[in-house]
């Protein structure tokens, strides 16, 4: 059970917590599986490989994504694709940078209740491209209810510690809210915080991740869940 009276800051994660966004990319994965298949036996080991492969030079999001999407496409169709099709590839990842960041169900009354409660601060804590990050927050309609935002290159135990140093805080002051036990929940633990974990339907293959138990976390199925823990 997390102890709200050590808790002063509730960090919220942003893609697939707040709104839905593996959905709108598995889209693009699957227009690309269907250009390559013909001519490798894994499409979806293709593109793994390739984001592996430039996750420490490009990162996360959405520019990052299309590049690697285009490089498997490149790699393994070659001259086999034609250019509208490329074009037409190009056009679908470019998308991303627009889609809805509509908020999933029960977020914004569930953010709505804690803001009004003023027990916390809370914060936007995410990882991915500045802008596009930026640019989703504003588009979802909740960026209001937060007094920070964090966006980073990547969420580890140094970031999170930063992030503690950031509001002059010991980790056991700060509870963090994500979809992504690899991301969110795991290296909050590390360091000593809470953590609350709000699984997706659906999850990118580079954030699957061993999950365990621990003292200091919770499980829930849906975000007004976190009302009846926090308030």
């Amino acid at each position: 059970m997390i102890n709200t009276d050590d808790i002063s800051v509730v960090a919220f994660d942003a893609d697939d917590t707040l709104w839905d966004c593996q959905s709108h990319f598995e889209a693009v994965e699957r227009h690309l599986y269907q250009l390559i298949q013909p001519y490798c036996d894994d499409a979806a080991a293709q593109l793994y490989l390739t984001e592996s492969n430039n996750m420490a030079d490009l990162g996360y999001g959405c520019k990052a994504f299309t590049i690697s999407i285009l490089e498997t496409a490149l790699r393994v169709g070659g001259p086999h694709l034609t250019a509208d099709s490329l074009q037409q590839l190009l056009n679908h990842s470019k998308q991303l940078l627009q889609l809805p960041a509509t908020p999933l169900p029960g977020v914004e009354a569930t953010l709505q209740a804690l803001a009004a409660s003023h027990r916390y601060r809370m914060v936007v804590f995410t990882k991915g491209e500045l802008q596009d990050q930026e640019n989703k927050l504003q588009r979802s309609g909740l960026k209001h209810y937060f007094s920070h935002v964090e966006i980073t290159s990547n969420k580890t135990e140094r970031e999170f510690q930063q992030l503690c140093n950031h509001f002059y805080i010991e980790p056991q002051q700060l509870l963090m809210v994500g979809n992504s036990f690899r991301s969110d929940i795991a290296p909050a633990l590390s360091i000593g915080a809470w953590a609350v974990h709000i699984p997706f339907h659906v999850t990118w293959q580079l954030e699957t991740f061993e999950e365990y138990e621990h003292e200091r976390l919770t499980k829930i199925d849906r975000p007004e869940q976190l009302l009846q823990l926090l308030l």
